[in-house]
């Protein structure tokens, strides 16, 4: 089994290409050890000292490091825990564990707004994001402002103000009058 990394836009976070589906569907965030034991992978992962989240796409796992480690020193251990796991024959994800990501239920009299909005999301931005390595995920709409969870290589991206304002906000504004802001919200 040969993995390949990618850099990301986020300095702190590493993007591990196993050369096979890690995901059927849909992503699954671990910002913290504790949500890990859904995932025989991310418990895995997380038992490699530095790691601080994990991140699984279709065919990606980014991984973020704690501050103060270096790559060269978890790198080789982070593709191992990813190398045991696939030659285990374990699941990614436990039992019937449900992809704890995607889009928030929205309802209401915004309702047709919010499926523009995710729509747009789900066409245009989603798929770039995934390519370095992270996801961003409809959260909220209020009042003319929409609310994004970042997850993987984009929560914490020093650039990821830049791209949910210059880019994602223009984006949803140019096609959807009613949105006038994009804000990102925690975990």
């Amino acid at each position: 089994m040969f993995i390949q990394t990618e850099p990301t836009p986020n300095p702190a976070t590493l993007k591990f290409l196993p050369g096979q589906t890690v995901l059927e569907t849909g992503t699954a965030d671990f910002p913290t050890p504790e949500g890990a034991e859904t995932s025989p992978l991310a418990s895995r992962i997380f038992a490699v000292e530095g790691v601080r989240a994990v991140f699984f796409g279709t065919d990606f796992v980014t991984v973020t490091k704690d501050e103060g480690v270096e790559w060269d020193h978890i790198k080789p251990a982070i593709l191992g825990a990813i190398m045991d796991h696939y030659q285990s024959g374990q699941p990614v994800m436990a039992g019937d564990a449900a992809q704890p990501s995607g889009h928030a239920e929205h309802d209401g009299e915004d309702a047709e707004v919010v499926g523009q909005i995710k729509e747009l999301l789900d066409s245009r931005v989603r798929p770039a994001v995934a390519q370095d390595g992270g996801d961003i995920t409809f959260h909220g709409f209020e009042r003319g402002v929409v609310y994004l969870h970042m997850q993987g290589a984009c929560a914490g991206c020093p650039s990821s103000t830049l791209t949910l304002k210059m880019g994602i906000e223009n984006l949803l504004r140019h096609y959807i009058p009613e949105v006038t802001e994009v804000r990102p919200v925690g975990v």
